[in-house]
């Protein structure tokens, strides 16, 4: 189980960066395409999961640059929303999110794996709203926050 301490000290894990609007707007667009994309699939499980895991992570990646956090490890990226996010996103949306990363993963990587089709439905529903959030989110957070969110991470430096 990754931990935001944990996380902080891998390469390529979290990292306080200088905030992002232009990158934070690229993997915006990233989602947004991705939801068009969405419907074309629905008659597969893998790229439904595939394509539903995606927008939220996109989405998510987008508030984190707009915050200035970069993190190539994605469950990394899930323990930043879950331990610095938690004023913004509830706990059923973070087990939507967990809920993807799972289904995407068992999909992908191992075929023998079942998994269920309700759950990658519920994905594919969740995602949308996870963006819809998101994206009203990029646009009313304000200063304040984003300092208090980089300086609660930084104190989790050791």
């Amino acid at each position: 189980m990754v931990s935001i301490e944990w996380c902080l000290k891998q390469k390529n894990g979290l990292e306080i960066i200088s905030l992002n609007r232009n990158m934070s707007e690229s993997y915006l667009k990233m989602a947004e395409e991705s939801i068009a994309v969405l419907p074309k699939v629905s008659e597969s499980g893998i790229w439904t999961a595939t394509i539903s895991y995606y927008i939220y992570y996109y989405s998510l990646y987008a508030l984190m640059l707009r915050i200035g956090i970069k993190c190539e490890i994605h469950s990394c990226s899930i323990e930043f929303m879950k331990t610095c996010l938690e004023e913004f996103y509830s706990k059923e949306e973070v087990d939507g999110f967990e809920e993807a990363f799972g289904a995407r993963i068992d999909l992908q990587y191992y075929a023998n794996r079942p998994v269920d089709k309700e759950a990658v439905k519920k994905a594919s529903k969740g995602c949308k709203a996870f963006f819809i959030k998101t994206k009203s989110m990029l646009s009313t957070i304000r200063e304040k926050q984003i300092e208090k969110i980089r300086e609660n991470l930084a104190g989790k430096v050791r």
